[in-house]
């Protein structure tokens, strides 16, 4: 009689750790993104009005 079981491998195949990631010296939090986003947005309509 056969089993139903499968032996899938996992899902990251082991390419990936978390404890290898890159960490960067500069972050930053998404509050700052958008305002920086918001801040270049702004500059460019400013560009367009005055020039």
């Amino acid at each position: 009689m056969a089993t139903d079981a499968l032996g899938l491998p996992s899902t990251g195949g082991g390419l990936m750790r978390y404890s290898d990631e890159y960490n960067s010296k500069l972050k930053f939090g998404p509050g700052v993104v958008i305002g920086m986003v918001v801040v270049v947005i702004l500059f460019v309509l400013g560009l367009k009005i005055f020039y």
